[in-house]
């Protein structure tokens, strides 16, 4: 049985002798009916109360939901940022060693022709040396020659030029002839 703070005010009680004072017991039920009041509108004030917090707290737990789904998916968005970095990267230095070894192979190439042409240019040298050499001294041959017939033409000359004693000749001494032919 629910029992209003109205039942309490209009209840009414049998009288009997020796009984209860009729004042005492009408200001008790109504300072109960007034409690009772009171209490339930604290009641109904909490429900109400309870019901915008359940409100918050629904609200709040859709926003955690929201958040924890953003957060997950951030993740994953960074995972997936940073997997495919890696693999960019990766790429990336694998084509930057195939160009370098590349490179490489090319400078190397290089070298060994610009070896080989420094090893020709030396050898060139060398003949060219050998030739000058061998042209400077038959250049010196023919000099040394020339410088021979010379002195013996001017020899020759002199003694063609010089006075004539009448002594008598050798024949044991050849006579010397000037010739214009190389000895």
């Amino acid at each position: 049985m629910n029992v209003s703070p109205l039942d309490l005010r209009q209840q009414r009680f049998h009288s009997r002798l020796r009984g209860f004072d009729k004042v005492e017991v009408t200001a008790f039920l109504t300072a109960v009916a007034e409690d009772y009041e009171q209490a339930l509108r604290d009641t109904d004030q909490l429900r109400q109360e309870v019901a915008r917090l359940e409100a918050v707290l629904k609200e709040h737990r859709e926003h955690e939901q929201n958040l924890r789904a953003t957060l997950t998916t951030a993740q994953r968005l960074s995972d997936d940022i940073k997997a495919t970095a890696e693999k960019d990267a990766e790429r990336i230095i694998r084509e930057a060693e195939g160009r370098s070894q590349l490179l490489l192979d090319k400078t190397q190439a290089r070298l060994e022709d610009v070896q080989r042409e420094i090893d020709g240019l030396k050898l060139t040298r060398r003949d060219v040396e050998t030739t000058i050499e061998s042209t400077i001294q038959t250049l010196r041959n023919t000099l040394d020659f020339i410088r021979e017939q010379d002195n013996r033409e001017r020899d020759e000359k002199i003694l063609f030029h010089r006075p004539r004693h009448t002594d008598p000749v050798d024949i044991h001494e050849p006579r010397r002839v000037a010739s214009s032919q190389p000895a």
